[in-house]
């Protein structure tokens, strides 16, 4: 049976040679992209794609040009602390990639002498590198051939070929079928190929209102030549998120410093900041919270309204609770901080809204 998603050689090399000749008129100046000509730097190309996860390029330019600024190279990024490193990627999100990022600078430190392995096999072995991340580096640091798919790619490829499949099952068909287009090493440009299609997903072939008028593909694009691309791709319905619920406590002495805590590195917002809460579980029935055999419950008051936050699969809703101390008593792991000194902490976007939240209601 024919496979309507198969194109030939000489298709696959028309339509890169289409694309990188609109690349080269209209390709995106971003802080992380080497001029035309210069060599790419894989510090800069890994830094940009590990903060590119789950972020748009409008959010992520002023957090990376800030990173580059502090941490030029590997070395000095491996030499850095965790705080520091948390710190400056408040804002972002997803925590872990700043955990990982960490991690395999000390390791590449370690191991490679700060460079970055020229296999893919090596870098997947690598923390927070995965295979669209390995692809990238490989392709847009070293010029070799790898098929690059992220979200843009999979719907230029999903409206090129007319696949109908909803996400996320028609992913590995996606991959598939861009798998067909990616250049040899002996055309040459494989880098250039992955950032002009990145950039053909992120200017012309939009989510919403494709400029197919516009798109050096639209002759070959079977959607747009049906009049279905803004339609595609189709996505499988969305499943509706659980909601947790906790209470979070403000404990704060007569001189104003409030307990904070460190929340273990692995998992959810692992080695951030936080005011200390109780277990976030779905239903409301919750356990009263106690530190190191000290017991908030009797001695807390309620404050008015709910911090409310959504993270990827669940919805959270946090009451909060004020428990006021004479002075500070000494806890193990945790430390006192007076409000004025709070953006000095690695705060997540969470607990920047507890905090909004209790210095609103009780000044």
């Amino acid at each position: 049976m024919e496979n309507k998603n198969q194109v030939s050689p000489k298709k696959a090399a028309f339509l890169r040679k289409q694309l990188l000749n609109w690349y080269d008129l209209f390709r995106r100046d971003l802080p992380w992209r080497a001029p035309s000509g210069a060599s790419p730097d894989p510090y800069r190309v890994w830094i940009s794609e590990i903060m590119l996860q789950q972020t748009t390029v409008a959010t992520v330019g002023p957090y990376f040009e800030n990173f580059i600024t502090r941490w030029p190279n590997l070395r000095s990024l491996a030499d850095a602390s965790l705080d520091e490193v948390l710190h400056s990627w408040q804002g972002l999100g997803y925590y872990a990639r700043a955990r990982n990022l960490l991690n395999c600078a000390k390791l590449l430190k370690d191991q490679y002498d700060c460079k970055f392995p020229q296999s893919e096999t090596i870098l997947l072995s690598l923390p927070g590198i995965g295979q669209y991340t390995a692809a990238a580096i490989l392709t847009i640091a070293y010029n070799k051939p790898a098929n690059v798919v992220d979200g843009n790619v999979e719907r230029v490829v999903a409206r090129l070929f007319g696949i109908e499949d909803p996400l996320p099952s028609s992913k590995n068909k996606l991959r598939q079928s861009a798998e067909q287009l990616v250049p040899s090493k002996s055309e040459g440009r494989p880098g250039d190929y992955a950032q002009a299609l990145m950039d053909l997903g992120a200017m012309i072939c939009l989510p919403r209102k494709p400029k197919c008028d516009k798109c050096p593909w639209a002759a070959s694009c079977k959607s747009a030549q049906s009049g279905q691309a803004q339609f595609l791709p189709r996505r499988e319905p969305k499943k509706i998120k659980p909601v947790r619920y906790g209470t979070v406590y403000w404990v704060q002495t007569e001189d104003g410093e409030v307990l904070l805590r460190r929340r273990p590195e692995k998992g959810l917002l692992g080695g951030m900041m936080e005011f200390p809460s109780t277990e976030w579980v779905e239903g409301k029935e919750q356990t009263e919270m106690t530190l190191a055999g000290l017991s908030f419950g009797n001695r807390a008051t309620r404050v008015e309204g709910v911090i409310s936050h959504t993270f990827t699969h669940f919805k959270l809703e946090l009451s909060l609770s004020v428990v006021r101390l004479p002075q500070r008593i000494e806890l193990g792991g945790l430390i006192w901080c007076l409000p004025k000194h709070f953006g000095e902490q690695a705060f997540s976007s969470l607990m920047k809204k507890v905090a909004q939240h209790a210095v609103r209601h009780l000044g």
